[in-house]
């Protein structure tokens, strides 16, 4: 079973950058074919897809984020990661890393922007 767990801090200033990191368990994120994301939900709003990092370490992003995400990864642990740089108090949400595409999400974990 493929198990994801965010983690990082909770409260972020604006104008600072959010970086998170998702570790997976159960199972490789250079699988074959396997796509990895990370994906957010403000406070009343819906789900909003941030962008992935594909089994061969390429990403895509999200144009709605204009330039501001960067995802990495580490696979020496398992890990990929998220970096929103500028945030401001519209990127407070719920951030989600996930295999959506097998169903596997993490937990979230909230993150607020806040002086």
């Amino acid at each position: 079973q493929v198990q994801l767990q965010e983690s990082g801090p909770g409260l972020v200033k604006p104008s600072q950058t959010l970086s998170l990191t998702c570790t997976v368990s159960g199972g490789s994120i250079t699988s074959s074919y396997s796509g990895w994301s990370w994906i957010r939900q403000p406070p009343g709003k819906g789900l909003e897809w941030m962008g992935v990092i594909v089994f061969d370490g390429s990403t895509v992003y999200s144009p709605s984020l204009k330039s501001r995400a960067s995802i990495s990864r580490d696979t020496s642990k398992n890990q990929f990661s998220l970096q929103l740089s500028s945030v401001t108090p519209e990127d407070t949400a719920v951030y989600y890393c996930a295999r959506f595409a097998r169903g596997y999400w993490g937990q979230g974990t909230q993150v607020t922007v806040s002086s």
